[in-house]
């Protein structure tokens, strides 16, 4: 694995203990996929980016969301397929992610990936691109299919 420079300190929207709620599109926009298929999105990306793909946040209890931070009013840019949600600011609709700190308990959330010098946001095409190529999986999957004999 490539060890990318970490940080020498965490960003202002990162609590320096616990967890706190940040408003979307403000320090950045987040798009969430929850469960099994948020796994895979963030399981692509990160091998895709040598494990160094930037914030992703990682809800331990419920859906078991997944959040992707994107830089700020960036995931507006795109038509996201039905799997993801994007969060940002605007449309008169106010959005809020859950944010851990880097140490200590911040359960029920975690760093699947934490933001880095060299990768401060996920980059949105490639986030784009994955979460289609993931929905369109999950639609095969899902689709009836016929029996022959």
């Amino acid at each position: 694995m490539n060890l990318r420079k970490s940080l020498d300190r965490a960003p202002s929207w990162v609590p320096a203990s616990g967890h706190a709620l940040r408003h979307a599109g403000v320090h950045f926009d987040a798009v969430r996929i929850a469960g099994v298929l948020g796994e895979e999105v963030a399981y692509r990306l990160m091998t895709f980016m040598d494990f160094q793909a930037g914030p992703i946040v990682r809800e331990l209890t419920g859906h078991r969301n997944m959040y992707f931070l994107l830089p700020p009013q960036s995931a507006a840019g795109y038509t996201w397929p039905s799997i993801a949600r994007a969060l940002s600011r605007g449309a008169g609709e106010a959005a809020y992610v859950g944010v851990p700190a880097f140490d200590g308990l911040t359960w029920p959330l975690d760093w699947r990936s934490r933001p880095t010098e060299d990768m401060p946001f996920v980059e949105a095409d490639l986030l784009h691109f994955l979460v289609d190529e993931v929905a369109r999986g999950d639609e095969f999957r899902r689709a009836p299919r016929s029996v022959s004999r």
